[in-house]
């Protein structure tokens, strides 16, 4: 199902699916063959919550912008698995410059999961900021990441734009949470050059890590939404728009968490989360 639709006056963005671009699905597959041996690692993946990254991340934006409930909000909220026990939980707003803000988690004793966006409206060029973390036993699958709107190798004014003063940041993060193997050259265009893509085993020091390196890049992003400058051109507008449009629709195609929301929730509400 396709994410978005547009005209050319509007994009109607609909809630991307959770998921993890890179691996989910192997992660999860591996969890369940391990967990019919190691039982108690169910401990492990419920003693960890994503919860304190989403409130920093609402409490944060809205020193900065009105923050205002999205329409989506009042169709989409939280909603209980199939085994009478996982919890999906959405939240979604808009704001002066951003056409969607959303969380979506799901917290069980079998995984935890954020999948955490935001997309600016078709009149800023702003990278899309985007937070997908994937936790199942002993099993951590992140990216983390300002994807750009725009190619940073032959738009050399937007990487400079927006990167250039980020790559201490990127380079940072790079040390603490190392790379996390091959990527496709399709998914590679999508990704900025302070992405972080990473696996880890879990450990309270390593999920410290990573709720200092998302407090970090969502302070940057937010820093650039406050200092970006509307643009008016029409042709511009337009070029942001497909490019959200050709990213919503790669994240739709390459959704490999698709199969395990349809065996959280069924096939008729995970076309809808």
């Amino acid at each position: 199902m396709d994410r978005c639709c547009f005209s050319s006056s509007t994009l109607m963005l609909k809630p991307p699916r959770s998921l993890m671009t890179i691996s989910f699905n192997n992660g999860y597959s591996n969890w369940r063959k391990r967990n019919k041996k190691r039982g108690h690692c169910l401990l492990q993946v419920s003693a960890i919550s994503y919860q304190n990254f989403i409130d920093f991340a609402l409490t944060e934006i809205k020193r900065h912008t009105l923050l205002l409930p999205s329409p989506l909000q009042e169709r989409y909220s939280s909603i209980i698995a199939l085994d009478g026990q996982t919890k999906l939980e959405m939240q979604s707003f808009e704001a002066p410059k951003i056409r969607l803000l959303r969380s979506m988690s799901i917290e069980g004793e079998a995984m935890q999961v954020l999948d955490f966006a935001v997309f600016p409206k078709p009149e800023f060029d702003l990278p899309i900021f985007c937070a997908n973390f994937f936790t199942a036993a002993n099993t951590n699958i992140v990216v983390l990441d300002l994807n750009p709107l725009h190619d940073v190798t032959s738009r050399r004014d937007y990487k400079e734009k927006y990167y250039d003063n980020l790559m201490p940041l990127g380079l940072k993060y790079a040390e603490l949470l190392p790379w996390g193997g091959k990527l496709t050259s399709e998914s590679i265009k999508f990704f900025s050059p302070i992405v972080i893509w990473t696996k880890f085993t879990s450990s309270k020091s390593k999920h410290e890590v990573l709720y200092s390196a998302f407090v970090e890049y969502y302070t940057a992003w937010i820093e650039l939404m406050v200092q970006a400058v509307e643009d008016t051109d029409p042709s511009q507008i337009m070029r942001n728009l497909e490019a959200q449009h050709r990213y919503l629709t790669w994240r739709a195609e390459k959704d490999p968490g698709d199969g395990v929301l349809k065996r959280l929730i069924g096939d008729m509400l995970a076309k809808v989360y």
